[in-house]
């Protein structure tokens, strides 16, 4: 896609989690593409086999979170000089559409002197009814923007994968927070940027392909995505620290507040491992009321 506008070379993140060769090939065509930076959070390995030289590999060591990694690869790409950075999880399957347009139309924006932090394509996730609307905060319910025609669509909050930042805001806006770990980190970076002034942008005409939340269950009729109890953890923990924070909208408090009892008794009713499920929500649940947060 060309916009006329002299586009640096983009980095790209990516966050390793015991890897396998796909996600090896993945990265290694992102190198192509991008500067790109893997960062692996797979305990006690300080090596992948077959990452390609232009690779710029960080080993963690252990399991340091979502928002630690993201934070780890962006400072590099800082240090290399990029001014955009595409983020992908490890099984992410961006086009050579998705790698060349977002970042054009981010140089593009800004060149006319839009405040833009983010922007982003549409999912399509099969398992849950194809591509996914964006996202608008409202009281008690969010409202969903389809991803449609060649307009771009203002929203409240984007999903960090397959999102391209705009590194010149920053250190404006500051790094993703740490301490969520994993749950909500893209959404509580996106209401930062907001407050910040800027601009969060869904880019309906490129699609990736997606997997929103875990394997989907079939409760009453409708499909829901489903985490481990583990990360049902962290889902309630986070709602709850951020739904006691002055500077998160209202508009998603109310939402949230809403959903939390209607999440319990989905878990409730799967089909196994529903006293599991239960029990680790409950146990974010106070953890978020005690204020403890990083890694459970």
């Amino acid at each position: 896609m060309s916009t006329g506008i002299n586009v640096p070379r983009p980095g790209s993140v990516v966050v390793f989690y015991n890897p396998d060769a796909a996600c090896i090939e993945r990265a290694n065509r992102l190198a192509k593409h991008t500067c790109c930076v893997v960062v692996d959070n797979t305990p006690d390995v300080d090596r992948v086999e077959g990452l390609d030289p232009d690779v710029h590999y960080l080993p963690n060591r252990d399991n340091l979170g979502i928002a630690t990694a993201l934070n780890q690869g962006i400072e590099l790409l800082l240090r290399e000089g990029c001014r955009a950075a595409l983020l992908f999880d490890q099984d992410s399957e961006p086009t050579i559409e998705h790698l060349q347009a977002l970042p054009s139309l981010l140089a593009e924006w800004v060149a006319a002197g839009e405040r833009i932090a983010i922007v982003g394509p549409a999912y399509d996730d099969p398992r849950l009814g194809g591509v996914a609307p964006f996202v608008r905060f409202r009281p008690f319910v969010l409202a969903r923007v389809p991803a449609q025609g060649a307009c771009p669509v203002d929203a409240d909050f984007l999903i960090t994968s397959g999102s391209c930042l705009n590194l010149d805001c920053w250190n404006v806006v500051g790094p993703m927070e740490d301490d969520l770990f994993i749950d909500f980190v893209d959404l509580e970076w996106c209401i930062r940027a907001k407050r910040a002034g800027y601009r969060l942008v869904g880019v309906p005409w490129i699609t990736m392909a997606h997997e929103l939340g875990g394997e989907p269950v079939q409760v009453l009729g409708r499909t829901y995505p489903m985490h481990s109890p583990v990360r049902h953890y962290y889902l309630f923990r986070n709602a709850i620290a951020l739904i006691g924070r002055g500077y998160v909208p209202w508009s998603w408090k109310s939402t949230e507040l809403v959903k939390m009892p209607f999440r319990l008794v989905i878990y409730s009713m799967m089909p196994s491992a529903r006293r599991m499920h239960v029990s680790m929500a409950l146990r974010g649940l106070r953890d978020g009321l005690r204020g403890r947060l990083g890694r459970l």
